[in-house]
């Protein structure tokens, strides 16, 4: 695996899309869609000359020690490293003085400024590719910026608002700061189960919308399948939800979630949901469980959810 997954620029001017996957190093559903979409974009023209691209997209692969490994991270979560502080202190650290994922960050950052250089006009939307431990539907975790929740929202997925205020040091948190003297537009998308095949194929269907979405691809080049597989999936899930509880893990080795749980799952207000540090964990609230952690790595034990819009 390198870390250039593929690049595609058309002669138009457009936006510059960086798509980011594995980030965490056990989530390859993101890697193999890109794989695809750049496979896709390299032939179509050949089955379709009416097809015209606007823009650039690039997809950057993550943790490449952690994939190489089958682990979500080797020694620091890469998703939750990207403080300004600690980027800066990175970049300008030597290289052998850094921990894995700290020079796999320094290399990242690296290709991130040179696609900033190579359009220095175009407005940026990165946009970061995950899967979860759980089974139960796909989302889209979008900034305050309105731009990130209207392209997240595009994909016909849930939105969540607020998630940034649950954890910290992401990419989305990262770029919404306005790094570079550029409009920067940050949004994740969770593509379903780790393990379910299918995620890839949401992924895929993902990546495609939000293209279409930026205005990089007509959508009548858009095949209806794609819009289905996303449709499909999120029947029955709201359009939008609010943050209302993250709970942070407070002992990882003896952190044990009952079985059991979905995403979206309703839950209700003093609800057992998980033991920690000999502490039984409780719902603060009526609401939607998401992301249950059901791995062995990540400070993270589950968030809960209150509905917006239906």
């Amino acid at each position: 695996m390198e870390r250039i997954i593929g690049t595609y620029e058309g002669e138009q001017p457009g936006h510059l899309l960086i798509c980011t996957a594995g980030l965490h190093g056990n989530e390859l559903a993101g890697i193999k869609a890109l794989q695809y979409v750049f496979k896709m974009l390299e032939v179509e023209h050949i089955t379709n000359p009416d097809f015209h691209f606007h823009g650039r997209i690039v997809g950057l692969a993550g943790n490449l020690g952690a994939m190489a490994a089958g682990k979500r991270f080797l020694n620091q979560d890469m998703n939750r490293m990207w403080m300004p502080d600690n980027v800066e202190r990175i970049r300008n650290s030597p290289p052998q003085l850094l921990g894995a994922e700290e020079r796999e960050l320094r290399d990242i950052i690296h290709h991130l400024e040179t696609e900033f250089h190579h359009l220095p006009d175009a407005p940026i939307v990165v946009m970061d590719i995950h899967t979860t431990t759980a089974e139960g539907g796909i989302f889209c975790i979008a900034t305050e910026d309105p731009e990130s929740v209207r392209v997240a929202s595009e994909l016909h997925a849930p939105v969540i608002l607020g998630m940034l205020d649950g954890i910290r040091g992401t990419t989305m948190h990262y770029f919404r700061r306005q790094v570079i003297p550029r409009d920067i537009t940050a949004f994740a998308f969770e593509a379903g189960q780790h393990e379910d095949p299918k995620s890839v194929n949401r992924a895929i269907a993902a990546v495609i919308a939000c293209m279409r979405a930026l205005d990089m691809i007509d959508p009548e080049h858009v095949e209806s399948v794609h819009d289905r597989v996303l449709i499909d999936y999120a029947k029955g899930l709201p359009r939008i939800a609010e943050l209302i509880q993250a709970y942070q893990i407070q002992d990882e080795t003896t952190f044990e979630i009952l079985p059991g749980f979905q995403n979206f799952q309703p839950v209700s207000k003093g609800q057992l949901i998980a033991y920690d540090a000999g502490q039984e964990i409780r719902a603060l609230d009526d609401g939607l469980i998401l992301m249950p952690r059901y791995q062995k790595q990540g400070d993270d034990g589950y968030f809960l959810l209150k509905v917006l819009v239906d």
